[in-house]
């Protein structure tokens, strides 16, 4: 079961696809989007990271920034970022930490499930229902961006 609406968003301390260190709490005052998903270069992942990808000026044009989430390393993480021009970082979550955190272990991968996190660094939406192709649209329509 994910964590709930008005739960404090765990911090974390990361590397991301360009293996530079991410901490969730460098970003305390900023609406965050975290996307968690289950496997790089898959069909869902990728129609879902180039909804992201697509939108993506819209989120840097009202200051949240959007973070991917998966088990995968960053080797992964970089081809996949380079195959599908992605803007945003993946972060590597290799020992489900994150994952953990977050409730949405799968058991090895990532659940589906995307967070918005508000400026005051509690859960503000929780999404568990997604609509791949469109994701980052209905996010963008639901928090009134």
């Amino acid at each position: 079961m994910p964590l709930n609406v008005g739960d404090t968003a765990p911090d974390f301390t990361v590397k991301d696809t360009n293996g530079n260190t991410v901490k969730l709490s460098d970003y305390a005052g900023q609406t965050v989007v975290m996307y968690f998903y289950p496997k790089d270069d898959t069909p869902g992942c990728t129609k879902e990271a180039c909804s992201f990808r697509d939108n993506y000026e819209q989120y840097t044009s009202k200051g949240i920034p959007v973070f991917g989430v998966s088990m995968d390393d960053e080797a992964s993480h970089q081809r996949f970022t380079e195959k599908f021009s992605l803007p945003f970082p993946l972060l590597a979550d290799t020992d489900g930490a994150i994952t953990k955190a977050y409730d949405v272990d799968g058991g090895g991968y990532s659940k589906r499930v995307t967070y918005v996190i508000g400026s005051d660094g509690k859960i503000a939406q929780v999404f568990t229902t997604i609509q791949t192709d469109t994701h980052a649209t209905d996010i963008l329509q639901a928090i009134g961006a």
